[in-house]
C-alpha cells in the first residue's frame, strides 16, 4: 500500500492515541486503589492479583485477535478495544469485588488486541528504514497512558470521588473510539470479510515456534517483562523499606526511570533504524538491564541519592524502553499480512512474563529475605540469555537478515 506509507503521520497518531485510553484504563485502579480498597474493605494487597488478571486477559484475548484483525479490520478491532476498557473501568465505579473481577478481564481482553492492530497498522503505513522508530512512538503511549492517569485521577479523586474518577476514564475511552471512525476506512481497506475466524491461537503459537528468528527475540521479551514488571511494582517498596528512603525519594527514583523509559522508547527506535541490527540492539539492552540489575541489588546507604537517579534512569531507559524495538522485529519478520496474529502469538509469552514476573519476584524475597538479591536474581536470565544470543555465528545472522529483508 504505497499510499499508506506516504502518510504515516495519522496512522501513528491514531494508534498511539488509542494505546494510550487502553493504557489509562488499565492503570486508574492502581491509583485510586488506596481510597477505594478502604471504602470496599477490603485490603489493598489484592491489587496485585486484579494487575494480574488484565495481563492474563491481555495474552489471550491478544493470542485469538489474529484472524479477527483481518476480517474485521484493525481500526475496529481497536475500538472493541476501547470498548471493553472503557466498560470494564465503569464497572469498578460500582464498588463491589465480584464486579472488580469482571473489570480486570474485560480490561485485559480490551488490552491485548490493540499491539497486535497497531502492528498491522504500521507495518503497512511505515517505510522500512523508519519501522523502529515508528513502533516505538507507538509504544510510548503506553507510559503515556500510566502518566495520565497519576496525574488526572488523584485530581478526580480529590474533587469527584473515585467512582467518578472511573467513569471519567471510561468516557475518554468512548470518546477515542467515536474519534477513530473517522479513520476506520483508510486504515482498514484492506480487511478480509470471508476470512475464517480461527479462535483456538494455534496459528499465532505455530507462526512463533516455527521461525528461529521471533522465536528468540519473543524468549528475551519473555525475560525483560519479567525484569520490567519487578522494576515497577518493587522499587519503592525497595528502597523504603531496605535503604529506609523517604516516600517522596523513593517514587522520585521510580519517576525518573519511567521517563527514561519513555525517552527510551524513541532514542532505542532511532539506533534500531540507523546503526544497530535491532536483534543486536534487544541483546544489547537485555545485558544493560542486567548489569542495572545488578547496581540496584548494590544501592546502599553510602551511595549519594543522584547516583541512586542515574542508575534508576539507565535501568528504566533499558528495561521501559525496548518494547518499539521488539514489536518492530516480530512485524518485520512476519509474513506479508500475518503481524498482527505474529505479534498476538509474541505478546503472549511477552504477558506471561509479566504475570510470572512478580510472584517469582515475591518468592525471592521470601526464600532470601532480600529485595536486593531477588534483583539480582531475575536480572542473571536476560544476562546469560543476551550474551548467548549475542555470541551467536556471523553467517547464521547475516543468513537471516539477507532472507528477512
Amino acid at each position: 500500500m504505497s499510499h499508506g506509507r506516504k502518510n504515516a503521520f495519522l496512522p501513528l497518531v491514531a494508534t498511539l492515541g488509542v494505546q494510550a485510553l487502553v493504557s489509562m484504563a488499565s492503570t486508574t485502579v492502581p491509583v485510586f486503589a488506596p481510597v477505594a480498597a478502604k471504602q470496599m474493605g477490603i485490603d489493598t494487597t489484592y491489587l496485585g492479583g486484579y494487575v494480574a488478571l488484565i495481563y492474563i486477559g491481555g495474552m489471550f484475548s491478544s493470542l485469538m485477535s489474529g484472524d479477527i484483525i483481518i476480517r474485521y479490520g484493525a481500526v475496529r478491532v481497536s475500538q472493541g478495544s476501547l470498548l471493553l476498557c472503557a466498560l470494564g473501568i465503569a464497572l469498578t465505579a460500582i464498588g463491589t469485588v465480584p464486579l472488580m473481577v469482571l473489570s480486570a478481564i474485560l480490561i485485559g481482553f480490551g488490552y491485548g488486541p490493540v499491539t497486535p492492530a497497531s502492528s498491522h497498522v504500521l507495518i503497512k503505513t511505515t517505510p522500512p528504514h523508519r519501522l523502529s522508530l515508528m513502533f516505538s512512538l507507538k509504544q510510548t503511549g503506553v507510559p503515556m497512558g500510566g502518566a495520565l492517569s497519576g496525574v488526572m485521577i488523584p485530581v478526580l479523586v480529590i474533587y469527584c470521588g473515585w467512582r467518578n474518577a472511573a467513569l471519567t476514564v471510561g468516557a475518554l475511552n468512548l470518546v477515542m473510539a467515536l474519534l477513530s471512525e473517522a479513520v476506520r476506512k483508510t486504515i482498514d481497506d484492506d480487511r478480509e470479510p470471508h476470512r475464517k475466524i480461527h479462535l483456538s491461537g494455534v496459528a499465532p503459537f505455530k507462526l512463533v515456534s516455527q521461525d528461529p528468528q521471533i522465536r528468540r527475540i519473543t524468549v528475551l521479551s519473555f525475560l525483560f517483562a519479567m525484569l520490567q514488571a519487578c522494576l515497577t511494582t518493587y522499587m519503592v517498596t525497595y528502597l523504603t523499606k531496605t535503604l529506609g528512603f523517604s516516600l517522596l525519594r523513593a517514587g522520585l527514583a521510580l519517576t525518573v526511570s519511567q521517563a527514561a523509559g519513555i525517552c527510551g522508547r524513541i532514542i532505542w527506535g532511532i539506533v534500531a533504524d540507523r546503526y544497530v541490527q535491532p536483534r543486536k540492539l534487544l541483546n544489547a539492552l537485555g545485558i544493560l538491564m542486567a548489569v542495572c540489575a545488578a547496581a540496584t541489588s548494590m544501592f546502599n546507604h553510602s551511595w549519594p541519592f543522584a547516583l541512586v537517579l542515574v542508575v534508576s534512569a539507565v535501568f528504566g531507559s533499558a528495561v521501559m524502553g525496548w518494547n518499539g524495538v521488539y514489536l518492530a522485529e516480530v512485524a518485520r519478520l512476519a509474513p506479508a499480512g500475518k503481524a498482527g496474529v505474529a505479534t498476538g502469538g509474541a505478546l503472549f509469552f511477552t504477558y506471561l512474563g509479566v504475570v510470572v514476573g512478580t510472584p517469582v519476584f515475591v518468592g525471592l524475597v521470601a526464600l532470601t529475605g532480600s529485595y536486593a538479591a531477588s534483583y539480582l536474581a531475575v536480572g542473571a536470565p536476560c544476562f546469560v540469555m543476551s550474551v548467548l544470543l549475542m555470541r551467536r555465528p556471523k553467517e547464521e545472522e547475516s543468513v537471516e537478515y539477507a532472507q528477512s529483508g
